[in-house]
């Protein structure tokens, strides 16, 4: 399978004071998966196979309910190729 991205933005429904802190708990168990990843203002991108990225999402949707939402709203980008591997450097590499 095709490498492909993955840009997922959780948005917990909770107070505003209380939204940053959750998001950041989804963001901690991204990175403790080992997959590469981009942390984004409005959204984090992921790269990897498909269905190892929708795991992860999901993983990152329970630490946010274990951080204290009761609610979320999850908005998922896909970009894949059906002939090539698809990489976050490519795409911003000449931005850093």
């Amino acid at each position: 399978m095709k490498k492909i991205n993955v840009a997922v933005q959780i948005i917990p429904i909770v107070s505003s004071e209380k939204v940053f802190p959750i998001v950041d708990k989804a963001i901690e168990y991204i990175a403790k998966t080992g997959i590469k990843y981009r942390v984004t203002p409005f959204e984090t991108v992921l790269e990897g196979d498909l269905d190892e990225i929708f795991k992860i999402i999901k993983g990152a949707q329970n630490a946010c309910y274990n951080a204290g939402a009761n609610e979320l709203i999850t908005n998922i980008k896909i970009h894949s190729s059906k002939t090539k591997d698809l990489f976050i450097e490519d795409k911003v590499a000449k931005y850093d």
